[in-house]
């Protein structure tokens, strides 16, 4: 089974705006997303320009607040002040990487936490961690979504996961042991992990190496989650070998269209819950 990360993006993207729709009958208002973009980093700009283009299809109000490269940290530091404090505000992102005269650290914490929809800021992390409510970050949550389209219940399966990221890695642990899995990170320092890697029934790669993960690296029957986006010559591939394990495993999803797309159907549904959490 090939995941098809597009389609169940889209399922999701549609409920998300039939709520949506029907919160705007109720009270005509709907959530917004502000989006920070420093510099003109290509990437970035991709990634920026489909979140609005997502957002707006479901409903949400969307906005890029743009500054140039060299902006000074404290103009940033008072932007997400001035959106922690408006109430219109539901969402806000800054896109990351930053450039190396603004404090990563200081950004993500000054947000709202209750804005924070990528679920970075340090209270939504240790909420995680603890099994309490919380912004969960995209990445993982939409790894997540997908491996229980395949498997429902994940209680006392045996998951892998390549790579250990404040981004990815640590928070799919938490997501994963919530499902009451037996979970083991694996890591650049980490012996023999071909070994680990075949330990797993769910196996999540997110380590930025094309190609990676081999054949003989996965059991067969399992569920393979690629995380990676690498760039390799006219092509997109990711971590794993997806050719010559497609075969063999339970389910994989392809790169790209894969993850990538729930990805962002999930700072959608974050971005949902922002705006839903400040009505009540």
């Amino acid at each position: 089974m090939i995941i098809d990360g597009k389609k169940e993006a889209e399922i999701l993207r549609n409920e998300i705006k039939r709520e949506i729709s029907q919160i705007k009958k109720k009270i005509n208002k709907a959530p917004s997303l502000h989006v920070i973009l420093v510099g003109n980093f290509a990437p970035s700009e991709i990634y920026v320009r489909n979140k609005i283009k997502k957002s707006k299809e479901v409903g949400i109000n969307s906005k890029i607040i743009r500054y140039p490269k060299d902006v000074k940290e404290e103009e940033v530091l008072n932007k997400i002040d001035e959106l922690n404090k408006d109430n219109e505000v539901s969402g806000i992102l800054v896109q990351l990487p930053l450039p190396k005269q603004i404090n990563k650290e200081k950004i993500i914490k000054l947000i709202n936490p209750l804005k924070d929809v990528d679920g970075f800021h340090p209270s939504n992390v240790g909420n995680l961690a603890s099994g309490y409510s919380s912004m969960i970050p995209c990445t993982p949550f939409g790894c997540l979504l997908l491996i229980k389209k395949v498997e429902k219940n994940l209680s006392g399966k045996h998951a892998v996961i390549i790579g250990r990221s404040n981004l990815n890695g640590k928070p799919m642990a938490q997501l994963l042991l919530k499902e009451n899995c037996t979970v083991t990170i694996v890591h650049s320092k980490t012996k023999n992990i071909k070994d680990e890697c075949l330990k797993a029934e769910i196996l999540v790669v997110a380590a930025g190496i094309p190609n990676l993960v081999k054949e003989d690296w996965v059991k067969t029957n399992s569920i393979i989650i690629d995380v990676g986006i690498n760039k390799l010559e006219n092509r997109i591939v990711g971590d794993v070998e997806f050719e010559k394990i497609k075969e063999k495993v339970k389910a994989i999803t392809p790169v790209p269209g894969g993850v990538g797309p729930m990805t962002i159907a999930c700072l959608l549904k974050n971005t949902l819950k922002c705006f839903k959490a400040r009505l009540t």
